[in-house]
């Protein structure tokens, strides 16, 4: 059931990612900082990612879990912004070092989604 959820949870999660990265790259492209980019980029998503991460991977997207959703996202978004930042001290281009970040992070916003977010679903 695990390795069937987190399957479901990385199919999923290319979609929400693709989409996520792409307005992540258009943001930095139109020449918003990194830090903005991803925060609007995150924003944009979490509609989206909730429902579909919550119907097709956890088997529901009830509205009272809405706010543990948000605050996995704001761990997530921390985390990607430090990444990215140590990333690009070590002279990765921004659009580089986010890419490198998106994998891991799938896996800590899998495994806080599962704990914290869909738990008893």
């Amino acid at each position: 059931m695990l390795r069937l959820q987190l399957l479901r949870f990385l199919l999923v999660g290319a979609l929400n990612t693709a989409v996520g990265y792409c307005l992540f790259a258009l943001f930095t492209w139109m020449g918003l900082a990194y830090p903005a980019a991803i925060a609007l980029a995150t924003l944009l998503g979490i509609a989206f990612n909730f429902q579909s991460t919550g119907r097709l991977v956890f088997g529901g997207a009830p509205l009272s879990r809405l706010l543990r959703f948000v605050a996995v996202y704001v761990v997530i978004y921390g985390l990607n912004v430090g990444g990215v930042a140590v990333l690009l001290r070590t002279g990765a281009n921004v659009y580089l070092a986010n890419g490198l970040v998106i994998l891991p992070l799938a896996l800590v916003a899998f495994v806080l989604q599962r704990r914290f977010v869909f738990t008893a679903l």
